[in-house]
């Protein structure tokens, strides 16, 4: 498939809704679509906490670093695959700091093919069609369905954060669901027990694009589930 979509990053005004119904009803001989799988990255969520002193606006800006520097691997991942996702970026506007900081960091991300929008990612498609992936959910993600939108929340400072995403999706009354970590993994001991199924944006678009090429879960999260997570799977060999 060529990788193809008209617009850019510079672009706030969306092509969901009209990318959306291609992706929904435009089907091979096969009944496999031949559109995009619809990836939305919330930055609603980015995490914005009022800063006063000089060394906590210096932590700030190197979250926001972070967080940029997420969205360019996930781009560069998304490019080289063989069945890449549409990305959307919601909530995102083009006078924030983040932006600015995605310009800095990323060449040529004015160029981005993704589309960018100021809208929040609830108000672009059918409640119906959402599924929002956060450690927090007690389900588990059993396949990517090409009828479903799926979102992941662009965080800073994860680790202050609890329940964020999980909670945003409640009051929606969105779908949730969390990479099956727990159904395939098992934890590894190591010298400061720690363990943890937080992931980067771009680790878990690696994930989920692995999974969409591959159907397999374990090849999957062996590609975006670092052992410094704490976590092997199942039927690794020490």
């Amino acid at each position: 498939m060529d990788w193809k979509l008209e617009g850019s990053a510079q672009e706030t005004e969306s092509h969901v809704l009209q990318e959306q119904e291609v992706t929904l009803e435009d089907t091979g001989e096969d009944g496999i679509s031949e559109s995009f799988q619809l990836l939305q990255i919330d930055m609603e969520c980015e995490h914005r906490e009022e800063m006063t002193l000089p060394t906590s606006n210096a932590v700030w800006r190197s979250e926001l670093s972070r967080l940029a520097g997420q969205i360019r691997r996930l781009y560069g991942s998304n490019k080289k695959a063989d069945r890449p996702f549409w990305i959307c970026l919601t909530g995102f506007t083009t006078d924030s700091p983040l932006y600015e900081e995605c310009l800095r960091m990323n060449d040529g991300f004015s160029s981005y093919l993704l589309d960018i929008t100021e809208e929040d990612c609830f108000s672009l498609f059918p409640l119906e069609t959402l599924v929002y992936l956060t450690p927090d959910s007690e389900h588990a993600l059993e396949d990517v369905d090409l009828n479903r939108v799926y979102i992941l929340g662009g965080l800073v400072d994860e680790s202050i954060q609890k329940k964020v995403t999980f909670q945003k999706a409640q009051e929606h009354s969105v779908k949730t669901a969390r990479l099956p970590i727990q159904e395939y993994m098992v934890r590894r001991q190591n010298g400061k027990n720690y363990h943890s199924e937080i992931l980067a944006i771009n680790q878990v678009f690696d994930i989920l694009s692995t999974y969409f090429e591959t159907q397999n879960w374990p090849e999957a999260l062996k590609k975006g589930v670092s052992s410094r997570k704490g976590y092997t799977l199942q039927n690794s060999v020490e």
